[in-house]
């Protein structure tokens, strides 16, 4: 079993990683509502190998668990809960090196998955969108790492629209980066949508609200309001106001 939507291609690349490396951990962050650490949980749990997901905030640590969170556990996750100061420096070496000595060795994964391996564990999709015909792929856009492997493996006559769920963070640049990291290049197939965002990571209004429940009704899919809702507004959006080539493919990742 893998975890659903785009995780598991970003996990699986990490997991052998940490096979190889002779590490029978993995470490890994997220916020309290986390697909990520769900799905690393459910990986681990798979593979054989421990995890430790970093929550952000401590404030949480003294809470009855969310059900997120829950599930984390149950499918054998260790949570450590950091502070929010704290937490904007994760991914420096001090504080990975307070976390390494206190769970002990282990891959560490940054949030979100996206590093150079959850990227190249992305391209696949990309190429096989490739053969869907579609000029333009659309996905929503968290850190960027799926937006960036998909991109690498689109034909040369294909687009990819990432629609940014957060308003505060330079998904365009990290997005660059991660490609960089992963490839040796960029490529200038891609580019980022920061118009539908709402107000920020988790948050929306009623009218993404009411177009989350017309969607539902009309379709009998749930979106994620923290993701695809968005994404989805704003390829809408796009349809109404002549965008896109009359005629023309769009295909919408629904990344889970």
């Amino acid at each position: 079993m893998y975890p659903p939507g785009n995780k598991w291609r970003k996990l699986l690349p990490n997991l052998a990683e940490a096979r190889a490396a002779g590490l029978d951990t993995v470490l890994t962050f997220g916020g309290a509502y986390s697909n990520h650490l769900r799905a690393t949980a459910a990986a681990g749990r798979e593979s054989g190998l421990r995890t430790v997901g970093v929550v952000r905030g401590d404030e949480l640590a003294d809470r009855p668990l969310n059900p997120s969170l829950a599930q984390a556990v149950a499918w054998g996750m260790e949570l450590d809960f950091m502070d929010r100061a704290t937490w904007r420096r994760r991914m420096s070496a001090d504080v990975l090196a307070a976390l390494l000595a206190k769970h002990g060795p282990a891959l560490v994964v940054p949030e979100g998955g996206s590093n150079a391996a959850g990227v190249r564990g992305c391209r696949p999709l990309g190429r096989e969108l490739a053969e869907s015909g579609a000029e333009l792929v659309c996905v929503s856009v968290g850190t960027g790492g799926t937006l960036a492997g998909l991109a690498a493996g689109l034909a040369p006559r294909q687009q990819a629209v990432g629609y940014a769920a957060l308003g505060h963070a330079p998904l365009a640049d990290e997005t660059a980066a991660l490609q960089l990291e992963a490839f040796g290049r960029q490529t200038a197939n891609w580019r980022i949508d920061t118009d539908h965002t709402f107000g920020g990571y988790g948050r929306s209004t009623p009218e993404l609200r009411a177009f989350t429940e017309d969607f539902r009704t009309r379709h009998g899919i749930s979106l994620d309001v923290s993701y695809e809702a968005k994404a989805l507004y704003g390829i809408f959006a796009g349809l109404g106001a002549g965008a896109y080539r009359r005629g023309a493919t769009i295909a919408v990742v629904i990344a889970g």
